[in-house]
């Protein structure tokens, strides 16, 4: 005698019979970017505040001066005056910013014992690590690039306003076809050259218990006042500038009459395409120590947060 069954045949539509999508190897990458964009405006809020701040100082000195001028010549000399301190408060800011950042970018999580959450999720301390180390090496340098074009543009666009309203000609001498591209060099051999900075940065962020911008810089003024009282040499320091601002001068090529009178050494210059010297850049040893070390740094922040837990 045959009994029925009470097995049911699978259906195509089982979910245990549907394997699961495969995540895409960026996409934890992604979303961990956004969060840290979520959880620190003050990446964008920062330099689009500096950027206001730099428009309201325009209108009152640029555009108040040349309103008060007589003479059409002089008011449209006042107007087409290149302004460079625009784009090198904003970048200084974004610096600035990336500097506190990276500093609390691993131990805010420690602190506030959050590591335990996210350590619960299906993302690597490497993905982690690498999503932070991306904020001040590509995340601010765009947001930096796009708030100086748009300052750039507005100021042009309020000069342009008031020399038309006084029967005075709109041309200018600035190459603004090629500004987007000077600037956005500029801002990329920055952020190559900062590179072992920020790793520095993140490393201590990940190993500091309390008071993370002491622990970043005692050590190297220590050194410093070591080589000064035992060889009388300041190569430490000479090299801390050299890593600090000697990254224009590798990138740019000097030229006198295109410079700009008063201009700081380590700002953003004045120049054309012809100045720019990437060959020079990508060859100077001083990149690639120095990406050496900031992977180094990075690496090693990665150990720390895979053991170390919150504070």
């Amino acid at each position: 005698m045959n009994t029925p069954s009470n097995t049911v045949p699978e259906s195509p539509l089982d979910p245990q019979g549907i394997a699961p999508a495969a995540m895409s190897p960026t996409r934890p990458l992604y979303w961990s970017i956004r969060r840290e964009l979520w959880e620190n405006r003050s990446i964008y809020i920062a330099p689009l505040v500096v950027a206001g701040v730099v428009l309201l100082g325009f209108l009152v000195a640029t555009i108040g001066r040349a309103m008060a001028t007589v003479d059409p010549a002089r008011k449209a000399a006042v107007l087409a005056e290149t302004n460079s301190f625009a784009a090198g408060v904003i970048i200084a800011t974004a610096f600035v910013v990336a500097v506190f950042y990276c500093l609390d970018a691993l131990h805010g999580e420690r602190r506030d014992r959050s590591i335990l959450f996210w350590k619960s999720l299906p993302v690597s301390d490497l993905t982690t690590v690498l999503s932070k180390a991306s904020i001040p090496l590509v995340v601010l340098p765009l947001i930096a690039f796009a708030i100086v074009l748009a300052t750039k543009l507005i100021m042009l666009l309020l000069s342009t306003v008031v020399l038309l309203m006084n029967g005075l000609s709109a041309a200018t001498s600035t190459p603004w076809a090629q500004m987007p591209v000077v600037l956005l060099y500029g801002l990329i051999t920055l952020a190559l050259w900062h590179a072992p900075i920020y790793g520095w940065l993140l490393l201590v962020s990940g190993w500091a218990r309390r008071a993370t911008f002491l622990w970043a810089v005692l050590p190297l003024v220590a050194v410093q006042i070591v080589e000064k009282i035992a060889f009388n040499t300041s190569y430490f320091g000479s090299m801390l500038k050299y890593r600090l601002v000697g990254g224009m001068a590798e990138a740019f090529a000097h030229q006198p009459h295109h410079s700009v009178p008063n201009q700081p050494h380590h700002s953003l210059p004045i120049v054309d395409l012809s100045q720019l010297t990437p060959g020079n850049f990508l060859s100077t040893p001083g990149l690639w120590i120095g990406l050496a070390f900031a992977a180094a740094f990075l690496a090693a922040a990665v150990w720390l947060r895979r053991y170390q837990g919150p504070i």
